[in-house]
């Protein structure tokens, strides 16, 4: 069985005794037997104070919710926020409360998903600080190795990608920590307490780890690799089927007519998936109340998906089809469009601009990115 971080903790001692001990997690922060992060750091060390990211430390709080310190009820400890409507860095007087920090959130591996910035603003702000950082890593879900999708613009830097990462980037957190910390000079005193008996060949049905949602729009794992794909549509004004059970798995609209599309995207061969024509109101999100009509995508081959492709292939399709289709506006003045944000470059708005064309382009950032990459590896 593949062991992350946490559960070879006791090896790794030394780091943490004598040490006020700061925790960035999450709910996914547990050992392969379910004990908590939290609850290990408290008993055997001196668990200090406690950092959350997006979503709280104990989960409770939904995506997008502003986090206010607090005490946690469970260890008397001091959560501090690190999703502040003004900041989500940690700031001088919270690095005053520790000697180290440890981060152990579980990633997805895609560039849009938020704890991985997380990490690195509390990796750059403890080097600033000479405040000692400890990633307890832990696998990537999506495998080690298959790199999809360009690689984020300088100019287009936001919470859903504040690093020069591949959409799906093939690299651990612990590895992610390292090239940062190499690439952008920072210099920090910097721990990865490695994964045993991971391969970077694997994905997560690999492992014989069991499947912990580390949000609650990612239930399952097979949400996280068509994530990569379709969280696209979180910049457009089709639902990407949050508020439904199938989150990332169902994308619809109320103009788009379900059977149409179905056939549209069946037509095109995509390899390792079949999509069916699907009606579905969401509870919550866009169009919530109102019958969408779209697809759900099923996985048929894990070995020969690429689920950028599926995404990119599906907004285009839709756009083609559907006269209503369009990107959403800036969530405020002066900012960019999120389908900016989340590409990681305007080329999704480009006049004219068609699938094959982008993923063409695409392709030859991900092979240059996984090149570059190689030289991170923790693991074979």
């Amino acid at each position: 069985m593949v062991l992350n971080g946490i559960d070879s903790i006791t090896n790794y001692r030394y780091l943490f005794e004598g040490k006020r001990v700061g925790l960035i997690t999450a709910p996914t922060g547990l050992t392969k037997d379910f004990a908590s992060t939290i609850t290990i750091l408290h008993e055997n060390f001196n668990l200090a104070a406690m950092f959350s990211p997006e979503h709280g430390v104990r989960g409770d709080l939904d995506a997008g919710a502003v986090v206010d310190t607090y005490m946690d009820p469970f260890t008397n400890v001091p959560v501090y926020s690190l999703y502040r409507k003004d900041s989500k860095r940690l700031t001088k007087e919270m690095l005053n409360e520790v000697d180290i920090i440890v981060y152990d959130i579980q990633d997805v591996g895609v560039r849009y998903y938020t704890f991985i910035y997380t990490m690195l603003y509390a990796l750059e702000d403890c080097a600033n600080a000479g405040v000692e950082f400890v990633v307890l890593d832990r696998v990537n879900p999506l495998n080690g190795v298959t790199v999809e999708g360009n690689v984020l613009k300088p100019g287009f830097k936001s919470f859903v990608g504040n690093y020069e990462l591949a959409v799906r980037y093939g690299l651990t957190a612990g590895e992610v920590a390292t090239m940062a910390n190499d690439q952008m000079n920072w210099n920090a005193s910097l721990h990865v307490v490695r994964l045993e008996g991971w391969e970077r060949s694997m994905s997560f049905p690999d492992t014989g780890l069991t499947w912990v949602h580390p949000s609650l729009g990612m239930p399952r794992y097979e949400t996280a690799l068509l994530y990569t794909g379709t969280c696209l549509f979180e910049g457009t004004n089709c639902s990407e089927g949050r508020g439904t059970t199938f989150p990332f798995e169902m994308i619809g609209a109320p103009f788009i007519q379900a059977q149409q599309l179905a056939d549209e995207m069946n037509a095109k061969g995509i390899p390792g998936v079949l999509f069916r024509p699907v009606h579905f109101k969401p509870t919550s999100s866009k169009h919530s109340g109102e019958l969408c009509g779209g697809v759900q995508i099923y996985i048929t081959d894990l070995q020969v998906l690429r689920p950028l492709e599926v995404g990119v292939t599906l907004l285009f399709t839709i756009r083609d089809l559907c006269e209503q289709f369009s990107f959403l506006p800036p969530v405020k003045e002066g900012s960019r469009p999120f389908i900016d944000l989340l590409g990681g470059d305007n080329i999704y708005r480009t006049d004219n601009i068609q699938a094959k064309q982008l993923l063409e382009q695409f392709a030859a950032e991900s092979k240059q990115f996984a090149e570059i990459k190689q030289q991170y590896h923790l693991y074979r």
